[in-house]
């Protein structure tokens, strides 16, 4: 088509933007029900976005036909970033379609056959670009929600492991989609090396994380913190389960699993004994992964840690101490003398089967088997502690 003709058929279709617009917005309002269920305001910015689209075909047109450029700018730049909150990507290329539709069954009567006929040529080409445009404002409107929402949950995590967790973190954690209300725990491991040969690198661990804690129906809250990489998993049932589902999402080392808590307010205690777990793991070389931060007691009470220290007097020295002793003296001289039980029944001047009775008694009133040389060295540890915290028993 020659320019002038071009230019004079531009013209006549500028000349229709208004009519065209409003014969869109009114097909909209019939066609759409998310269309008629947005706000005036919105509908009122939709019209304005399908007004610039219908403009800037015509400039184009006028122009030539070249290259679409700056489709972004022209077509979606006075519409406010929120709007793409409120319509999806599918519905705002409904839109598109329907405005692009319009304007073809109108160019003929506009135009005449001839004319209109090079116009919805051209039309094609116009309004793929604009769709593509479409997906580019959505794209980054996603990828600037997915960058905050990325801070905003390493916030979490960090007041969680601060101990600072309140009102507020449950309030931005829900934002975030966590919907439990009860126990949660906080699992912790060595994030993925950056050169890793695996699909699980750093960069989208996260995603790895929160589908298989959606699979397993649980909520996830995750941050990379140094080398470090925390989880948070809320409406966990089965602590080693929970554990199991994101192990495989941490990087080479242990990875330890906190104990349940009540909720997320409470999970400061979780992660603290997850973090002495993982400082103290490296003294367990045969440690399952993941790893319970209970089953690390011994080694973290020797590597510093006072809670631990105090779980293990309270939980096993103190019980053997009750009544006559004979639980504590059992447990020490069996330990002490190898694991034998004969040897144990001689040091003490019983029969043998009288040991094996206390070695049950040991075993119901600590949940801890001698026979197993994991139990027998908690034991001795904490039995160890017991004599020097409480050195008057």
């Amino acid at each position: 088509m020659a320019a002038r003709t071009r230019a004079a058929v531009a013209k006549r279709l500028q000349k229709a933007v208004g009519p065209l617009t409003t014969a869109a917005l009114a097909r909209m309002e019939r066609e759409l029900a998310e269309f008629r269920a947005l706000g005036a305001a919105d509908r009122s910015w939709i019209g304005l976005v399908a007004q610039s689209g219908i403009s800037s075909f015509v400039e184009w047109f006028r122009d030539g036909g070249g290259p679409v450029t700056a489709i972004r700018n022209d077509v979606f730049g006075n519409a406010p970033t929120a709007l793409a909150r409120v319509v999806t990507l599918q519905q705002t290329v409904a839109m598109v379609r329907m405005t692009m539709d319009e304007v073809e069954r109108s160019v003929e009567q506009l135009l005449g056959p001839d004319d209109g006929a090079t116009v919805r040529e051209a039309m094609l080409q116009f309004s793929r670009e604009v769709a593509f445009a479409a997906a580019e404002v959505y794209a980054r409107a996603a990828e600037m929600r997915g960058a905050w929402d990325a801070r905003l949950e390493a916030l979490i995590v960090d007041s969680v492991l601060r101990g600072e967790a309140d009102e507020a973190v449950r309030s931005r954690a829900a934002a975030l989609g966590w919907e439990s209300s009860s126990l949660v725990a906080v699992v912790l491991g060595y994030a993925p090396a950056d050169n890793e040969p695996s699909e699980r690198g750093p960069h989208n661990v996260a995603d790895d994380i929160r589908r298989s804690a959606r699979q397993a129906g649980l909520d996830s809250l995750c941050a990379v913190q140094g080398d470090r990489l925390v989880v948070v998993l809320g409406g966990v049932g089965d602590l080693d389960k929970a554990g199991a589902t994101v192990a495989d999402c941490f990087g080479p080392g242990p990875v330890v699993v906190g104990p349940l808590v009540g909720d997320l307010l409470s999970a400061n205690v979780s992660s603290r004994a997850a973090v002495a777990g993982l400082r103290a793991a490296a003294g367990w070389t045969g440690a399952p992964r993941p790893v319970a931060a209970d089953d690390l007691l011994p080694e973290r009470s020797l590597s510093g840690d006072g809670h631990a220290r105090h779980r293990l007097v309270t939980s096993v020295y103190t019980p053997l101490l009750a009544g006559d002793r004979l639980l504590l003296d059992t447990a020490s001289a069996f330990v002490e003398s190898g694991g034998s039980i004969e040897a144990t029944a001689r040091v003490l001047f019983v029969h043998a089967n009288t040991v094996r009775y206390r070695l049950r008694r040991i075993a119901d009133v600590t949940g801890l088997t001698l026979t197993d040389p994991r139990d027998a060295y908690t034991v001795r540890i904490a039995i160890t502690l017991g004599r020097l915290l409480a050195p008057e028993a």
